[in-house]
């Protein structure tokens, strides 16, 4: 319940939310439980557990000393704790079974969600799955070519997609 009680800390009623991959998941799992929001960005959001994210998981955690360490060690304060807590939890078996479809029918303010078509973590199927289960208008965004992190590979795209779907739903209603 972190988010609830950052929003209304910072006097902040109805957010636009952008997350990315857990981020995103949580943006979702905020909106679907009732908590008003202006709309959500959704960057290769985790809506259920995929084969494919099981597997992009293991590669990472074989990657993890050799290659991966050294790039997220200038994120984080305990690079260690931080990625093994978030490997061993995906990669637990009692995780397979996680999955937030039952919170997107709640949504019903607009989202943007998108996924690249090279992301190790998930596939279009996340996409589809908010798309066809929110309430609200959904617009899906893939990204050819576009990996996990896609603020990252498609910046220019992301960005532009993320200003114009904010300046769509920021305008006031006629």
């Amino acid at each position: 319940m972190v988010l609830p009680a950052l929003l209304a800390h910072l006097a902040i009623e109805r957010p636009v939310l952008v997350g990315h991959s857990d981020g995103a998941s949580i943006a979702l799992i905020h909106a679907g439980a009732g908590h008003p929001v202006t709309a959500l960005v959704a960057l290769a959001p985790h809506v259920f557990v995929e084969d494919e994210s099981i597997a992009g998981i293991e590669a990472a955690r074989d990657a993890y000393e050799s290659e991966l360490r050294p790039r997220l060690v200038k994120y984080h304060d305990d690079v260690d704790a931080t990625f093994w807590g978030w490997n061993g939890v995906w990669l637990s078996p009692e995780f397979r079974s996680w999955n937030i479809e039952p919170f997107l029918p709640a949504i019903e303010a607009p989202v943007l969600a998108m996924q690249g078509t090279e992301d190790q973590y998930g596939t279009l199927a996340q996409l589809d799955a908010v798309a066809n289960r929110t309430a609200g208008a959904t617009e899906r965004l893939v990204l050819d070519g576009g990996g996990h992190v896609l603020h990252a590979s498609a910046t220019g795209p992301v960005v532009e997609a993320v200003a114009g779907f904010v300046e769509r739903v920021s305008r006031p209603a006629c």
